[in-house]
């Protein structure tokens, strides 16, 4: 849950207005809008590995007065055509696909680009399949333009792109919300006495977080505070006392008081501290709706098919605390990083985190009846539920852990690498939370990698120890002099 990982709160933000992404639609493909004919696309014949469906479509034209030997020629160029395009296999969570483009828009195109947007094609899907509107512009060309047959996105990819929101949102929002932004529901020394109580809680549940929140500005801490309270709230929902109780409905609920708060219309003290930082800060509602589905989520499921389920949990209930204190905290001045980058970073802490939470509660969580590993990987390594249920620390169960440690210090090495690029002030807290969290792994190896009926924890003294080694770390190494 993200309370376990509250302790990876940050923010950035960007140093500049990065491009923003192409608009897209909720599968990634872009709107453009064509003025030519319609074109009939026909499916070529399906590979022996994906003989389900048609790998990729090429067109021919729907009417053709042409004599029958004249249209055989066209075909034959067409066939030479096509075997001359680049072909690009890219493995889905669904299985494969093939699409296929030009060499030299192969040349221009980065391969995340192709696969996200299509520059040249407009494609909708409607009950009888796949169909395409060309543009104008090559209304009276050939049609050997790059074509994209998109399936659904892995969780990676679906997440990455709120990252690109969240960072193209710095620079044209903080514009916008200065005009725009409603007034502060409280003022003066009520909206005083709201944050203060929002530092109260901090303190109170994350103590170490809390005394490197001390070293920002005083906005700034005010601000992180009121975004730790709203998480730390919203995991209480279905983590708390009163989970039992609480219904998709409630969760509804919730929700709608989540808009009414960034309309400027809060419920009590602790929502009006933070409506009034997403007035002052570009702040996004994204992040905020997304944790709000995880707790959805914890509802309805127990048991994760993949990682790749895995992983857009970790970001709904954990990654999403990165992006929604990404306008806070500031990137340095200096930096060259670009935002993206640097977002990408925030993200990554939250999942390092909440990996490590789900390894150190493995034995907690499965008294609940809940496994949150990945179910492939478990069977991969001859291991089942019933092991979990069991607690039997077997030489296949250390096995298994050694690779789930492994993927979680990948995160936190890509994490670290972005904190440097962080305002100076802001560098010591994020720091340390991760220095905190990744000995967490240290001590599940120590205990021979049972985490059934051990659990793994830093002492007071290691704390301490870290918190100078932090400060030396975020003071000495400072943000990328390189683009």
């Amino acid at each position: 849950m993200w309370l376990k990982a509250a302790s990876g709160v940050r923010s950035l933000e960007a140093s500049g207005s990065p491009r923003r992404p192409r608009t897209t639609n909720g599968y990634g493909l872009q709107h453009l809008r064509g003025t030519a004919a319609p074109t009939k696309w026909t499916p070529v014949s399906a590979s022996p590995r994906t003989n389900r469906r048609p790998s990729c479509f090429f067109p021919s034209h729907t009417h053709s007065s042409a004599p029958r030997h004249l249209q055989k020629e066209k075909r034959d160029r067409k066939t030479k055509l096509s075997s001359v395009r680049s072909v690009h296999v890219a493995r889905l969570m669904s299985g494969s696909i093939v699409w296929v483009a030009t060499p030299k828009e192969a040349s221009r195109s980065s391969g995340f680009n192709q696969f996200v947007g299509v520059t040249r094609r407009w494609w909708r899907s409607s009950s009888a399949g796949w169909s395409c509107a060309r543009s104008a512009s090559t209304a009276r060309r050939s049609v050997s333009a790059s074509l994209v047959v998109t399936p659904p996105r892995s969780s990676e990819e679906l997440v990455y792109d709120v990252v690109l929101r969240q960072a193209a949102l710095v620079g044209e929002a903080r514009r916008k919300r200065a005009v725009e932004a409603p007034p502060a529901p409280l003022r003066g020394d009520l909206l005083d006495a709201a944050y203060e109580r929002c530092g109260e809680v901090c303190a109170e549940y994350a103590k170490t977080f809390y005394l490197g929140t001390m070293l920002m500005t005083p906005e700034r801490r005010r601000a992180i505070w009121a975004i730790y309270v709203w998480c730390r709230r919203t995991d209480e929902l279905v983590d708390g006392p009163n989970a039992s109780h609480i219904t998709p409905t409630a969760l509804d609920r919730w929700s709608n008081r989540l808009e009414d708060l960034f309309a400027g219309r809060p419920y009590d003290m602790y929502d009006a501290a933070l409506s009034d930082t997403v007035s002052k800060f570009p702040v996004d509602m994204q992040p905020f709706k997304d944790m709000v589905e995880g707790m959805r989520m914890d509802l309805r499921k127990s048991r994760y098919k993949n990682f790749d389920e895995l992983y857009l949990y970790c970001y709904y209930v954990a990654g999403t605390v990165g992006l929604m204190s990404v306008p806070v905290m500031g990137i340095a001045p200096d930096s060259k990083a670009s935002a993206e980058s640097v977002y990408g970073a925030a993200l990554a802490l939250g999942i390092a985190n909440q990996l490590t939470n789900i390894l150190r509660d493995v034995g907690e969580d499965s008294r609940r009846g809940r496994v949150y590993l990945p179910q492939d990987e478990l069977a991969q390594a001859g291991l089942s539920d019933d092991d979990v249920f069991e607690g039997r620390v077997t030489d296949k169960w250390r096995t298994f852990m050694k690779g789930q440690i492994t993927r979680a210090r990948m995160f936190f090495d890509e994490a670290e690498k972005g904190i440097y690029e962080l305002n100076s002030a802001s560098r010591w807290p994020v720091l340390a939370s991760l220095l905190l969290y990744r000995q967490i792994l240290d001590a599940i190896e120590a205990n021979d990698y049972n985490n059934f009926t051990k659990r793994a924890y830093v002492g007071k003294a290691k704390k301490l120890a870290s918190l100078p080694i932090a400060y030396a770390k975020a003071v000495i190494v400072g943000p990328s002099k390189f683009a």
